[in-house]
């Protein structure tokens, strides 16, 4: 059986991208409930030098359509780090589900194979599709995506395991 990277890779951003606007939703409800802005939130972090939570939906959003993106051959799109509030990061998750609902199954045949070429440290790095996926991107993916769950579980926000998972 052959599995393509389109279903290791667009519904399980799709699914994860799902819960966060869920998580987010419990995130604005419990600062309703506890009397303070979701700004203390969007700009929360674990670490002084970490990333912020809005950052962290940045990048995961980032990761997403720079993936399928590159995957199915086509042109990573340009989106502007300009989101601070609540509302602007559920847009942007909500415009990277939209790009994974026009996402194409067709367009990731020979996806494993593609040669996919980043900017890692001021250098091009190329290395085939599977490798990308497996190795950077959803890695990567994952780790914001947990780090933003992390910051809104520090900063009291009643979510649990099944929350992330969904």
């Amino acid at each position: 059986m052959t599995v393509s990277l389109y279903d290791v890779s667009v519904p399980v951003f799709t699914r994860m991208l799902t819960n966060l606007l869920s998580i987010m939703d419990k995130a604005e409800a419990n600062a309703a409930d506890r009397k303070f802005d979701t700004s203390v939130l969007s700009n929360a972090r674990l670490a002084p030098d970490m990333i912020p939570f809005r950052g962290q939906i940045m990048i995961a959003t980032d990761h997403v359509k720079g993936c399928v993106s590159r995957l199915a051959g086509h042109e990573v799109p340009s989106w502007p780090d300009t989101e601070e509030t609540f509302d602007q990061l559920r847009t942007r998750i909500r415009k990277a589900l939209d790009l994974l609902a026009t996402t194409k199954r067709e367009d990731f045949v020979d996806s494993a194979t593609r040669q996919v070429t980043l900017k890692l440290g001021g250098n091009d790095v190329t290395m085939a599709g599977l490798d990308y996926l497996n190795q950077r991107a959803l890695p990567n993916f994952y780790f914001h995506v947990t780090t933003a769950y992390a910051i809104l579980r520090a900063n009291g926000v009643p979510i649990g395991k099944r929350d992330y998972i969904g």
